[in-house]
């Protein structure tokens, strides 16, 4: 059964010690799930500030972040770039598959990683993932195989919630909020 409060459970939180990748699923996680397209075609995505934010935390503490999504946007690239995120993997159709293989280049095992998805495609990612994480949003059935189901949902803060965890339950939290109330002016 998957937990809305990890950090309060001694089991999760040992495994959230141990994660140095974040990856995460775009539509549904990073976005509402929506698709917009306008009159021309174009699509057009909305991204939550403050997941932005929490991912330049969790990079600035040592972490790293990758995308995994089965379309292809654009915006994503954007996104990513924005952010500085380096592992960006678009139009990808075996997230399991891709994800092995960032950890064998990156040096990791599965145990090391958080996976962020909120569908089918996600499934295999979110159970064999160190942490399997889903949003509200997603089907019952994928909230039963997860670890942790998050508060907020996708494209509401949901990253930021995950990365607000991960930094408290590595010890970094205090310190990234420290930096902020002693900004110079």
């Amino acid at each position: 059964m998957a937990l809305a409060t990890p950090i309060n459970d001694p089991r999760l939180l040992d495994r959230l010690r141990k994660i140095r990748l974040l990856a995460l699923d775009v539509d549904g996680v990073l976005t509402d799930g929506r698709l917009y397209f306008q009159a021309d075609g174009v699509e057009i995505k909305a991204f939550h500030t403050q997941d932005g934010l929490g991912i330049k935390l969790l990079r600035r503490a040592g972490l790293q972040v990758a995308l995994l999504t089965g379309r292809e946007s654009p915006m994503v690239s954007h996104r990513a770039a924005a952010l500085g995120i380096d592992h960006v993997f678009q139009g990808c159709e075996d997230k399991l598959a891709t994800l092995r293989e960032l950890c064998r280049r990156k040096n990791l095992s599965l145990e090391q990683v958080a996976y962020c998805g909120d569908d089918l495609p996600d499934l295999a990612a979110i159970q064999r993932a160190g942490i399997g994480i889903t949003v509200p949003g997603a089907p019952s059935y994928i909230h039963t195989l997860a670890d942790w189901i998050t508060v907020r949902s996708g494209g509401h803060g949901a990253v930021r919630e995950i990365c607000d965890t991960l930094l408290e339950a590595q010890g970094h939290r205090d310190a990234l909020v420290d930096t902020y109330l002693h900004v110079q002016h």
